[in-house]
């Protein structure tokens, strides 16, 4: 998995580097305000996972699944519901990786 770094959007905006999907996945920050921008250039539609490792009274949440269509882009917040407790970061994982690009963004809130 690649650690995706965060951009911090200032007052006075932010440039925005998009990088390639990893095959293995990604992780990122998590938080208020933290959002993973999915850019997708293929000509079909690709699914974008989140893990959510939490649990209910002893049943585990399930996973937040996002379809992103082709020639699209999301945005897709990235709150502490996702967070790892052991590794303090959101795993993301990928249907496909073909042409489809990855940025995260932290906004003020």
């Amino acid at each position: 998995m690649a650690a995706l770094s965060t951009t911090v959007v200032g007052l006075t905006g932010a440039a925005v580097a998009y990088t390639a999907a990893a095959g293995g996945g990604d992780t990122c920050q998590t938080g208020a305000g933290v959002l993973l921008l999915v850019r997708n250039d293929d000509a079909s539609s690709h699914t974008v996972t989140l893990a959510t490792p939490g649990t209910v009274n002893g049943l585990a949440i399930a996973d937040r699944a996002v379809t992103v269509a082709a020639g699209a882009e999301e945005a897709i917040p990235v709150t502490n519901d996702y967070r790892d407790p052991s590794t303090g970061l959101a795993a993301i994982t990928y249907d496909a990786v073909t042409s489809v690009t990855v940025a995260v963004v932290r906004v003020p809130v």
